[in-house]
């Protein structure tokens, strides 16, 4: 079994009470699953924060500046399709970004995948009122099980 079927039925199982983070290790496929809610119910996740951490050696060849390059070329489960913005090797980091961010009125919305070396990938949702030039804030936003999975799959894989 792959690492999103053995995720998707304990996912089914978690009934956050507010927002909490359901932190599970899948040994055997090499990852641990940090995911903070607000709700989880039995299509869908309101989402604060994803986090992938790599449990098992690095495969060979493997850097920073590949592993978002891998990211970028498979996503597509979530509403907007994600591109590498930045890979800084000194600190064997990298940020991919919505390429197209979502816009209601001024307010702009973006995914963000932060990773840290290759064994860490965290991810996020941004937005900003461009018209105020307001500083950037961290938001919930929802997603299917199934969308949620292909994500931890577009970048566990």
């Amino acid at each position: 079994m792959t690492l999103t079927e053995k995720l998707l039925p304990k996912l089914h199982e978690w009934k956050p009470s507010g927002r909490e983070t359901w932190a599970v290790d899948f040994e055997p496929e090499g990852w641990a699953v940090n995911l903070t809610a607000d709700h989880n119910g039995v299509v869908g996740t309101l989402t604060w924060e994803l986090k992938l951490t790599r449990t098992v050696a690095v495969p060979p060849g493997l850097s920073v500046k590949k592993w978002a390059e891998q990211i970028e070329a498979r996503s597509s489960g979530l509403m907007e399709r994600i591109q590498l913005l930045e890979v800084d090797t000194g600190r064997s980091e990298a940020i991919l970004r919505s390429d197209t961010p979502s816009q209601k009125g001024d307010v702009v919305a973006y995914y963000e995948i932060q990773l840290f070396g290759t064994d860490t990938a965290l991810v996020r949702r941004f937005q900003a009122n461009r018209k105020l030039g307001t500083k950037r804030e961290q938001i919930a936003f929802p997603v299917t099980h199934e969308a949620l999975m292909k994500l931890v799959g577009d970048i566990t894989e």
